[in-house]
């Protein structure tokens, strides 16, 4: 019996074949050393560098003391908060949804898993424009289905096509995901191409989860377009992912939310029954003061974004060997760094982007995360949701390390 029993792995397939988030591990890596003494600028997290405002902070203090917030309270959400993400839907993008189709969840990440946990039977395929951020592939995986890349590059700044799209679809293919703005890239899709690719979602049979995390950071001319909205023949095979991390500053609270058809959203709220009952409530209450607001805090932390986007991007451009198209939405730089790649630096020849990120940390305690984490070797993602000072002196002690690649 003992023999048997050892015999058997300790820990199941399923989950012994997820990767550690890198984007959190490249940070807790820099916040040891920080913590160990050491000068450590890190590029690596995506987490706004804004306290979360005040009248959300005080939203939440006042719901500590409110007798039913100290209680089980409804599986898929306050009802008064999921009729406020409902109308705030239908201000921000023009998608109009009843609040029954909300499904508050555990933050953004736990939304990407349970739609996908919906959704995906094993064998069924998700196409999945790359680079992607690091959580989709794993949440797909997961869930049984088998993640499809299709990848973009600088060159078509980092958006797909539908034809890029429709030469990867098979009779497998169940889901399209459809990131607008990007993380990492920072790509924003113009509107007429969000209802090009909707409509030919439509047309194949195929549904689309879109996350809209980064709605409200875009910049100059680049506009958001909510696809269930650009095509609306779409809505019904459509779920649409969001959050309070990235607009409110919120991203400890761990509060984001699905909107899908009434079928998804009771098979969503089945499962979240199950897997953790209700989100806090205090950080529920925290929303509920967020989502009915105005936006005036994002419009401040948007201002700051757009020059810091704009400062690291002409600076890591003219670092020789490196490529960066200025991003147009979110808070994050995508460079290529395959200039770099094989020449001397430090003694060495980093022969991967995940050995140029060491080397850099090494030596000039600079942590950014590469391009292997988001499905594309030869890149870096870095956030540019850190002090202006930090910013800069963070990408001159870069620039000046590779400049000496020989």
């Amino acid at each position: 019996m003992g023999v048997m029993a050892s015999s058997k792995q300790r820990i199941s397939a399923r989950v012994a074949a997820i990767t550690e988030s890198a984007t959190l591990a490249v940070d807790a890596k820099a916040r040891a050393l920080k913590a160990a003494g050491r000068p450590v600028i890190g590029f690596g997290v995506g987490e706004p560098d804004f306290p979360t405002p005040d009248y959300i902070v005080e939203a939440a203090q006042r719901a500590c003391a409110v007798p039913r917030f100290q209680k089980y309270s409804p599986g898929a959400g306050l009802p008064e908060l999921r009729e406020a993400i409902a109308a705030k839907t239908k201000r921000d993008s023009g998608y109009e949804v009843a609040p029954s189709q909300v499904i508050v969840t555990n933050g953004g990440k736990h939304a990407v898993y349970e739609a996908f946990a919906a959704l995906l039977d094993p064998g069924d395929e998700v196409l999945m424009p790359t680079p992607y951020w690091t959580t989709y592939p794993e949440a797909i995986t997961l869930a049984g289905g088998t993640p499809v890349p299709v990848l973009t590059d600088e060159n078509s700044g980092y958006l797909t096509s539908v034809a890029d799209l429709e030469a990867h679809r098979t009779d497998r293919t169940k889901v399209l995901l459809f990131v607008s703005p990007s993380n990492p890239t920072g790509a924003v899709y113009p509107p007429g191409l969000v209802a090009e690719i909707g409509r030919w979602a439509a047309a194949a049979g195929i549904w689309v989860i879109t996350d809209e995390i980064y709605e409200h950071l875009v910049y100059g001319s680049a506009r958001f377009s909510s696809i269930p909205v650009a095509a609306p023949e779409i809505a019904d095979r459509c779920v649409v992912l969001n959050g309070v991390a990235k607009t409110y500053a919120m991203t400890g609270w761990r509060v984001g939310w699905l909107i899908g058809p009434p079928d998804v959203a009771k098979a969503v709220s089945d499962l979240q029954s199950h897997m953790t009952s209700n989100v806090c409530n205090v950080a529920q209450a925290a929303a509920l003061a967020a989502v009915s607001g105005d936006l005036s805090a994002v419009a401040r932390m948007r201002e700051a974004f757009d020059r810091r986007r704009q400062l690291m991007t002409r600076m890591l451009n003219e670092i020789p060997g490196v490529l960066c198209p200025l991003p147009e939405g979110a808070f994050y730089c995508y460079p290529s760094v395959k200039g770099v790649l094989g020449k001397e630096l430090a003694g060495r020849r980093p022969a991967s982007t995940t050995e140029l990120a060491e080397l850099i940390l090494e030596e000039v305690d600079v942590a950014v995360v590469p391009g292997e984490a988001f499905g594309t070797p030869g890149y870096f993602r870095l956030s540019c949701a850190l002090g202006d000072a930090d910013l800069e002196e963070g990408i001159t002690r870069l620039g000046k390390l590779l400049a000496q690649a020989r």
